[in-house]
């Protein structure tokens, strides 16, 4: 069975990743600051202490992970930090770019040799990152952050192809988690088809901007 490495993983849509992933028989090592005791009672490989954004931390994690081949790579962890326009705190909006853009730049780098012709490297973005779709404005260090690691994703397609690594960019709806305050569907069914979306994932399709519920999405 192949094996998944999924960051952000102690709840939300990267818990039900992980725990729909354990249900159908495959490896997966979960990946997060701290774990919950619903992460720890799923029976699946867990390295935590992992901050994203953190040098030191994914040295550690590349270092654990010397040897082992990843067959899906799903960078899932991120944060959203409220603001708007005449108030924004300008380190929180870096924070945002450290974790939700850098973050899933520096783990695939560091990654990058447990990786295989077929493997696949997945970015949990979101359609606020979309320009053409930006209809409401806000939300300024989020939304920039998403654009960001749509254009990092962008690049990563390009790199990655050579070595017959797909790339794939997914929004996972609006979700009932607390970065939405509870509003949004159940994060059960984002991560069904967040799943669903890398099952088709190859490399004709590489570096799609795709929503979970299976259409693209403008950049």
């Amino acid at each position: 069975m192949p094996t998944t490495l999924i960051t952000g993983t102690n709840k939300g849509i990267g818990l039900q990743i992980c725990t729909q992933l354990k249900a159908r028989g495959e490896d997966v090592i979960a990946v997060c600051r701290t774990p919950s005791p619903e992460l720890s009672g799923l029976g699946v490989r867990i390295i935590d202490g992992i901050d994203v954004s953190d040098a030191k931390s994914i040295d550690r994690l590349k270092s654990e992970l010397a040897g082992q081949q990843i067959d899906v790579l799903i960078n899932n962890a991120g944060i959203m930090k409220n603001d708007s326009f005449g108030s924004i705190d300008y380190e929180e909006m870096m924070e945002q770019f450290r974790v939700n853009a850098l973050g899933p730049l520096r783990v695939t780098e560091a990654l990058a040799d447990n990786l295989k012709d077929g493997s696949k490297v997945v970015i949990v973005t979101s359609r606020v990152g979309s320009i053409a779709d930006n209809g409401s404005g806000g939300h300024y260090g989020y939304r920039a952050s998403k654009t960001a690691v749509n254009q990092i994703g962008t690049n990563l397609k390009h790199e990655l192809m050579p070595r017959g690594i797909a790339v794939a960019l997914l929004h996972p709806g609006m979700v009932a988690t607390e970065l939405t305050g509870g509003r949004g569907i159940s994060p059960t069914d984002s991560a069904r088809g967040i799943i669903e979306r890398i099952d088709a994932l190859d490399i004709e399709n590489s570096g799609g901007f795709w929503h979970a519920e299976g259409y693209e999405l403008p950049w």
